[in-house]
């Protein structure tokens, strides 16, 4: 049912050229006409206002929202894509201006930002995901990876999220859906913006605590983190 929903939602964004680069959108997150707009809503929410510290992922559509929160002065937390060379670091305050727009890029962030171990990473504020669909429920599909929820739980595992963490997206209004099923490993959102509206799930759902391994032993060879924290609970086991 998951990857019907995604099908579906990215043969609706092609179709009525809602899409934007990078195309076409099919296993991407998709980038989408309006994303611009729909992280100036997000700016304007009290929780981005009080927030210092902000985890973002990589994918474009979520680019200006890395933009605007460098521009806020607010720390950036943005994941490596898939997760392979752990988290970057980019302090706003080390950042000339003219430089903002190109280190809210994947490359820039490589160039601008520091590799953070989460050890010294600070506590999270908002984690901003990439989508490709979501519910009104806080229900939430990726393309499919689960690289969102492996970066949950690393963070959850050194204390970095919990509870009161804002959950966030950015996604086109057509991205939204009836249901989407959700299994235990999966955190919901809390908070859903489109180019037109803003909506707080009041989810129902439970944000998880820590890393579930059975669903995650066939990546901890991939990505050197979840490794680095299996050996460490192996080690912990063992005493």
């Amino acid at each position: 049912m998951k990857q019907k929903i995604r099908e579906e939602i990215w043969r609706k964004m092609e179709e009525l050229d809602i899409a934007r680069f990078p195309r076409p959108v099919y296993g991407r997150i998709p980038n989408f006409a309006g994303a611009d707009k729909a992280a100036i809503k997000l700016r304007k929410t009290k929780e981005w206002a009080k927030a210092e510290v902000i985890f973002v992922n990589p994918d474009s559509p979520q680019k200006h929202v890395r933009r605007l929160a460098l521009l806020d002065s607010k720390k950036l937390i943005m994941a490596s894509p898939r997760i392979k060379k752990g988290f970057l670091l980019l302090d706003p305050s080390k950042i000339p201006l003219w430089a903002i727009n190109k280190a809210s890029t994947i490359s820039g962030a490589f160039r601008y930002g520091t590799p953070i171990h989460p050890s010294e990473t600070p506590f999270i504020d908002i984690k901003v995901t990439g989508c490709v669909a979501v519910d009104l429920k806080g229900g939430r599909l990726g393309k499919g990876h689960g690289f969102s929820d492996i970066e949950w739980g690393i963070l959850s595992e050194y204390g970095l999220v919990d509870k009161s963490t804002i959950t966030a997206t950015t996604v086109h209004d057509i991205q939204i859906v009836d249901e989407i099923p959700m299994t235990k490993n999966d955190f919901p959102l809390d908070l859903i913006v489109t180019p037109t509206r803003i909506y707080y799930t009041n989810t129902p759902y439970e944000k998880p605590s820590g890393i579930i391994w059975e669903l995650v032993m066939d990546r901890i060879h991939e990505i050197p983190l979840l490794g680095e924290l299996f050996k460490r609970r192996r080690s912990a086991l063992q005493i």
